[in-house]
């Protein structure tokens, strides 16, 4: 095995071996969309060429990670015949839980490394919202792939070199900063980076500095706006034309996109990714409200969430392969995305599957409210088109074997409290068909998020 803390290692001249196929491999298969890398355009425009190019790569990519990953030669070790013959739809899907037992059991990385650990460059490790963060190394190789798949980000965005790109979050151990950065950097963007400052300070920031492209959370947009008009600025005088966002269901929520380019006077554009798995998704200009995987990067399949068996309608929980980053792969991970995916040609010209509407939410965040089933981005999609909502916070009460939902929604310092509280549970109970108790609270009491927003509490009846 390529990895060095194996138990039982490879010959040096096997390690050796394979070290130099995976360099060959990775010269090989180096698709992109961007604009030196014309294979990855070209197969965006050819579904057929696509397949190809995808089942090539997985029987190149499939036998050297049966080879190299500790991790996956032990999940792999009743199908290795299926592994080695490039079949990804004979081998088992891989969860986060996995993962995350696998680095309890092999600290700190964990087995799910191709290469000797002297051989990696890059450190990053997911938030740990669930308590237990993820690790993630990556080669050269790989983090030049990163970038490559950020650049279909901006390519699709009409991001170019003559833009001056503000990073709207405070830098820390979390890949889609670094990876949104240097793939803009490496494009010949002006890269600004805005951590370690308040609010009115990266406002200024941004008008001072005649930023052209934002790079946040939808939340975190919307708090800028916020922030301006108390301070009296007018954000659309200034030189910002395009607002990508990620790491929220909100960037492809009409009502959400709606306040965040009224209150910039500019574009949004929805992307989304994660650390283990990579920048998969990005949106087109003729076609707001979704996003393109990038399928030249990645292999995409919907299962059902509860079987695991192949969703045949497209909806359900989005499982991803990436075919770039072989010192450190995954191979069908469950996102724990629940997406509405279409295929057929976009209006943009591109072949790539779409997400509809975009991330729909966590599957494991689905609320069950007297029956009815809904995603907190539903509600969010709700009350953010209810005029003289500044926040909001959904609080879900378990009573037995019921749930309760109560909205905290803080109004706008100008609006009306006791009418925004009548609109907000009428427009609930016609859209949703149930009823929502609405709590007013203080204008800027609930807080406010730089990076992924938490807008959903869970009580018991004993805590309510």
């Amino acid at each position: 095995m390529a990895n060095s803390e194996s138990p039982h290692p490879a010959p040096q001249n096997s390690r050796d071996r394979a070290n130099r196929q995976l360099i060959a491999y990775m010269s090989k298969t180096s698709t992109g969309c961007n604009s030196e890398s014309p294979d990855g355009p070209r197969l965006a425009r050819a579904a057929a060429e696509l397949r190809g190019v995808q089942s090539q790569r997985l029987r190149e990519l499939l036998p050297h990670i049966a080879a190299t990953s500790r991790f996956y030669a032990r999940k792999w070790a009743e199908c290795l015949d299926a592994a080695r013959a490039g079949r990804l739809e004979d081998l088992p899907l891989t969860t986060r839980g996995e993962l995350q037992q696998d680095q309890a059991d092999h600290p700190p990385f964990g087995s799910n490394l191709t290469r000797p650990v002297a051989e990696y460059t890059r450190f990053h490790q997911t938030s740990g919202s669930n308590g237990v963060p993820l690790r993630w190394l990556d080669t050269p190789e790989s983090w030049e792939w990163w970038k490559r798949c950020w650049a279909a980000v901006y390519e699709a965005a009409g991001v170019t070199g003559a833009d001056r790109v503000v990073f709207a979050f405070s830098f820390g151990p979390f890949i889609g900063f670094w990876s949104a950065f240097e793939s803009a950097a490496a494009l010949g963007c002006l890269c600004l980076p805005a951590g370690g400052m308040s609010t009115p300070g990266r406002l200024r920031y941004i008008l001072d500095n005649r930023a052209t492209v934002i790079c946040c959370t939808p939340t975190y947009a919307l708090h800028l706006v916020e922030a301006a008009a108390a301070e009296g600025i007018e954000l659309g005088a200034g030189a910002v034309g395009k607002i990508i966002v990620a790491g929220e269901p909100g960037g492809s929520l009409p009502a959400v996109r709606q306040r965040i380019e009224r209150g910039w006077n500019a574009r949004v554009y929805d992307h989304a990714g994660l650390t283990e798995v990579g920048a998969w998704g990005f949106e087109c200009s003729p076609a707001p409200g979704g996003m393109h995987i990038n399928e030249a990067e990645f292999v995409a399949e919907v299962i059902n969430p509860t079987t695991g068996a192949a969703a045949a309608d497209g909806d359900g929980e989005l499982v991803l392969t990436n075919l770039g980053r072989a010192g450190s792969p995954v191979v069908r991970y469950r996102t724990g995305d629940h997406v509405r995916l279409r295929s057929g040609q976009c209006a943009c010209g591109r072949a790539f599957v779409r997400v509809e509407g975009g991330v729909m939410g966590r599957v494991d965040d689905m609320l069950i409210i007297r029956g009815n089933n809904v995603f907190p981005s539903a509600i969010e999609s709700i009350l953010r088109s209810v005029a003289g909502v500044a926040e909001f916070r959904i609080v879900v009460t378990s009573r037995g074997a019921l749930s309760e939902l109560t909205l905290e929604v803080e109004p706008a310092a100008d609006a009306d409290a006791a009418a925004v509280a009548h609109a907000a549970s009428a427009t609930i109970r016609n859209r949703l068909h149930f009823g929502a108790a609405v709590r007013i609270v203080a204008p800027g009491s609930l807080p406010r998020f730089e990076m992924k927003s938490r807008r959903v509490v869970r009580s018991t009846d004993a805590e309510a």
